[in-house]
């Protein structure tokens, strides 16, 4: 055995059979796969806990890296799945494994009883044990039973750990992996429920979420059970086909064109190659060895690295070189395929319905030019009816093909679509014609007309209006397309000497860019990745990704987002955000999501949908059979009945129309477009808006909670005064101060820090060290504290100085009071028990707060604000933008509570926050709202993310909801209207008032108009303007 595998070209046993190895079929996963876990121990007290940690772990056959941190107990490892082994179990199977085969060999070497021994295999070739036994023992020993020893899984190291006398926390118990697929087939919600219950019930699938107008499926399943391929499989035996669009996470994938390969070997060496690369998780190469995908981690290594390596693996004279490959967009290329398909079908069918329609209905009106069709072939079977009975033939069975596959697998399912109307309606015309040919070409006096006409003519507007409701999906998603053709496809790379001169510039693929890289954007030119400004300066048209129309200055230090473009002056930037990274690709990634899941008002249709078809065909049935009975009965007069239709033909067809008629494609489209456009048109301006449930409870918004700092402020504090109490020195107490902010992150702890930092340099002492601070604690939503130079250093507010009780003076508290009045924060230092100084801290107000509380109040939205900041700052600010409801000195559980108490009075809440010290106020409330998230857009805990820091998106976000809730509401008026309004038409209600009635092929044209009505009715939302602009106002 060579690094856990057997060396199959040297026999253990030389030439004997009595062993057998079996070798496991191809399978792309290899042993070599490597699986990350990460978890917590606790229990660890010291360096040494680690490293005992550490030694236990690395004894484990299959751990490749184990690390575990002595400070806070996190665990990284890195294994081989399959072949961990550490129990005394597995130690005692092994050892009577070995025993027993040296006993074999020793002993039974050249007889016929001798051990035989089996690797076992899951599906993906992953090595989970082995069977041994000696089987011809058995002839002799009934009671021989074979040795079974299954190698654990990931739980073994947990109980290798936990052995130790350590606890395990936040260890993944099993593995979930992504995928996400293409659905074609699909016509209507009755299908999708069809393919997301027959995900739900395969074994593995844990959550399966189908989105009828993406026409995708994404599926979160157990890849130590099933795999995408078994996916697909449970899709197409439901009756649809699947196509996988991406497995696994494909956020990091790079695709490669080799060059240089010549036979397997080569393929096999660049393989290797790039395994070994240090940060690869995944290689995966064709079959025919022409293109491969790799799949990297950015922080270690990056696509020019990999394909470096590609050429540095050539041995001998073989040369290998690699280059980006960019698959072809599947959705794009699919939609045009299907389009293609249904365009081509539909001038397919108008070869053939055409003249069944010129035959049947326009020649018998212009005689003598049709006369001709009503010559006897035989007995009374015309020119006319066999020519018809001709051309509609392949109409009917094979141009209308996919309406019987549909129809079947619906029926097989035990449900019912679109197809099972369309195939009982153009059978029930096309046979009853059959029938009356045939009749016709047997008697010599039987007179009926046909219908072949109905059953053509029905297939091909039901074709074009497939066609042209698939061309108007399309549309649907274009906002999403125009984000995803942003980026630039090259970028300049730039080296740069210590000087920052430019020493060489090189024009590469955008894909190519490694995150750290320096790459220059002269104006014009467009940002390819998200980066940090180093050199130069510019303004910048973010417009695009923002919606904000206004060009943003950058300088040194600022941040770019990839796909803006460049106005005026060249600026060098350095590269942070690569790949799915990009805050262009993660604003794709969440609105990709949000158009697939599912909205709560999706359930009408959902529920409609179960009883629709059966119903319709019921209908049909019940009005063919009063028609008929009321026909045979002499209920109406004889005049009623058409010229050339008998009774049982005029009950037919008002049967066949009301089958028809009836449209259940309209009502499944009614959300799923509506949410497609408006989460689409939403990013364009800025506003990310995860699903459809987010969306729906927007719009039911009456009470919107402000954060204060960031929110409805700035969010870059200032300090404008300092004084001193105590009689401490202006030095001493900006070191103090230095020294314990400086371990804080807050925007305030900041803005002191910069400003001690300033009065230090202008008393021209500034010290060359500043002392640490130890023991440093923070005490949210009320300050730090820490010891600097062994005194004890408070810094917050009066709440933080009550807690350690810091006696508070008059004077200090006349200092608050009156800065507060003034909307400025008092950020009070305590040296040693006693209040040093203050520093008064202001966060300016955003100029557009005022204007957009008080259109929310023209919304019937009223605004509260709620803040950790003290009572008097807070009522400063409120009253200046005009909010009444103020809570302050609230830290982040605080918040969440008070937003709890707010929904306790019957309001739905929205919470818009900064997205990181507001997250538990953003999951309480019904409506999250993360602002000024910039370049980070996936906040978890928000429903809706506001790329800018702008509020008047929080307008923008409620009234599009409110747009595309009404826009529904329209949409499925119009798809219950039409139905309960044309089917009763259909079914003859009219006919004897009015004599109004439907001919089959006409109700076929109807149903396929509706269906489209409702995709252009959503269509409207890409016309939405944004109800507020403060810059204009």
């Amino acid at each position: 055995m060579e690094n856990g595998k057997f060396d199959l070209k040297e026999p253990l046993l030389g030439p004997q059979e009595s062993v057998t190895i079996d070798i496991p079929p191809a399978s792309q996963y290899s042993d070599k796969q490597i699986k990350i876990l990460k978890f917590n121990i606790r229990g660890i007290e010291c360096a040494s806990c680690a490293v005992s940690i550490e030694s236990v772990l690395g004894k484990l056959n299959g751990i490749e890296n184990a690390a575990v941190s002595p400070i806070d107990g996190q665990t990284v490892v890195k294994y081989i799945p399959g072949i961990i082994d550490v129990s005394c179990k597995a130690i005692y199977a092994t050892w009577i494994f070995f025993l027993y085969f040296l006993l074999a060999i020793l002993f039974f070497r050249n007889h016929p009883l001798g051990p035989i021994m089996h690797w076992v295999y899951d599906e993906k070739g992953f090595k989970l044990g082995f069977v041994f036994y000696p089987v011809k023992l058995q002839k002799y020993f009934y009671d021989a039973e074979p040795i079974c020893w299954y190698f654990p899984q990931a739980k073994t190291i947990k109980e290798a750990i936990e052995n130790g006398g350590f606890e395990v926390e936040a260890f993944p118990e099993q593995d979930i992996a992504v995928c996400r697929l293409r659905i074609k087939g699909m016509a209507c919600t009755s299908c999708s429920e069809s393919v997301e219950r027959a995900l739900a019930a395969a074994d593995g699938v844990k959550k399966a979420v189908v989105g009828l107008a993406l026409e995708e499926a994404k599926v979160h399943f157990d890849p130590n059970v099933t795999t995408p391929k078994k996916i697909i499989e449970v899709v197409e035996d439901a009756g649809f086909r699947g196509d996988l669009i991406s497995s696994g996470n494909d956020a990091n994938k790079l695709h490669l064109k080799l060059d240089g390969v010549r036979a397997a070997e080569d393929a096999d060496i660049i393989k290797s190659a790039l395994e070994s690369v240090i940060g690869v998780n995944h290689v995966e190469m064709d079959t025919e060895g022409e293109s491969i995908t790799v799949s990297y981690d950015p922080d270690i290594t990056g696509p020019r690295s990999l394909i470096q390596r590609i050429r540095e693996a050539a041995v001998g004279q073989a040369s290998y070189d690699a280059s980006i490959y960019i698959p072809p967009r599947q959705r794009e290329s699919d939609q045009q395929n299907e389009i293609r398909m249904y365009r081509d079908q539909f001038l397919w069918s108008c070869v053939f319905s055409v003249p069944v329609f010129l035959f049947s209905m326009v020649l018998p009106m212009l005689p003598p030019y049709g006369n001709w069709l009503d010559y006897k072939i035989h007995d009374m079977l015309s020119i006319g009816m066999l020519l018809r009975w001709i051309l509609c033939t392949p109409v009917q069975f094979i141009i209308g093909r996919r309406f019987y596959i549909g129809a079947y697998h619906a029926l097989r399912r035990k449900s019912a679509n679109m197809d099972v109307l369309v195939a009982v309606g153009t059978n029930a015309a096309y046979f009853y014609s059959l029938y009356i040919l045939l009749k016709s070409l047997t008697s010599d006096k039987f007179e009926e007309e046909d219908f072949f006409e109905t059953s053509a003519m029905l297939v091909s507007f039901i074709l074009l209006g497939k066609y042209l409701e698939i061309v108007a999906k399309g549309k649907t998603s274009d906002a999403l397309a125009k984000l995803s053709e942003l980026a630039p496809e090259t970028a300049c790379l730039v080296t740069i000497d210590d000087d920052g001169n430019i020493i060489s510039e090189t024009e590469i693929s955008t894909q190519l860019i490694q995150r750290n890289d320096l790459f220059k954007i002269v104006p014009g030119a467009k940002v390819p990745v998200d980066g940090i400004v180093i050199d130069g300066q510019s303004y910048v048209n973010e417009s695009m990704i923002t919606g904000e129309a206004k060009p943003v200055a950058k300088k040194p230090g600022g941040k770019v987002i990839g796909g803006t473009v460049n106005d005026n002056g060249c600026i060098i930037v350095k590269a942070t955000h690569v790949g799915s990274e990009t805050a262009l690709s993660q604003i794709v990634q969440l609105v990709e999501a949000a158009q697939l899941a599912r909205a709560p008002v999706q359930k009408l249709a959902d529920q409609i949908s179960r009883f629709f078809v059966p119903t319709v065909v019921a209908a049909a049935f019940i009005t063919w059979l009063a028609w008929f009975v009321a026909g045979v009965a002499g209920l109406y007069p004889k005049h009623w009945i058409p010229k050339g239709v008998d009774k049982f033909e005029l009950a037919l067809q008002f049967g066949i129309c009301v089958v028809v008629v009836a449209c259940p494609c309209a009502l499944g489209l009614a959300t799923p477009t509506a949410v497609m456009v408006a989460t689409g048109k939403g990013a364009q301006l800025g506003v990310l808006i995860k699903g459809g449930a987010a969306l729906e409870k927007a719009h039911k918004v009456k009470a919107v909670v402000f954060d204060k700092t960031g929110t409805l402020t700035v969010g870059k504090p200032v300090v404008v005064s300092v004084v001193l109490f105590s009689g401490v020195t202006m030095e001493e107490l900006c070191d103090m101060a230095i020294a314990l902010e400086a371990n804080s992150e807050h925007p305030v702890a900041k803005a002191v820090v910069e400003h001690a930092k300033k009065l230090r340099h202008n008393y021209g002492s500034m010290a060359d060290h500043i002392e640490d601070a130890k023991d440093f604690e923070v005490h949210p939503g009320a300050g730090v504290s820490g010891k600097v130079c062994n005194k004890v250093v408070l810094a917050g507010n009066k709440r933080l100085m009550q807690a350690y009780n810091v006696p508070i003076s008059q004077e200090v508290e006349d200092h608050i009071s009156g800065a507060e009045k003034l909307a400025r924060t008092c950020v009070l230092v305590a040296i040693d028990g006693k209040v040093a100084g203050a520093f008064a801290v202001t966060d300016p107000v955003k100029p557009e707060a005022e204007r957009v509380i008080k259109f929310l109040q023209s919304m019937n939205i009223s605004s509260i604000m709620v803040t950790g900041d003290n009572w008097g700052t807070a009522t400063a600010i409120a009253r200046e933008v005009g909010i009444i409801e103020v809570y302050a000195e609230t830290d982040p559980i605080g918040k969440a509570d008070k937003i709890k108490e707010i929904q306790m009075r019957g309001l739905t809440v929205a919470m818009v926050g900064d997205g990181i010290n507001d997250s538990p106020a953003l999951a309480a409330a019904d409506v999250g709202m993360a602002i000024g998230a910039g370049t980070d857009v996936a906040i978890e805990a928000a429903d809706i993310v506001l790329i800018k820091s702008n509020l008047e998106d929080v307008v923008t976000a409620i009234d599009l909801s409110r747009k595309t809730m009404s826009r529904i509401r329209v949409n499925y008026v119009w798809a219950l209207g039409y139905n309960v309004l044309a089917m009763p038409i259909a079914a003859g209600v009219l006919f004897p008032f009015a004599g109004i009635r439907f001919p089959p092929w006409v109700a076929g044209a109807c149903m396929a108009a509706s269906s489209i009505s409702v995709v252009c009715s959503s269509l409207l939302l890409q016309y939405y303007k944004k109800p507020l602009h403060v810059e204009n106002a």
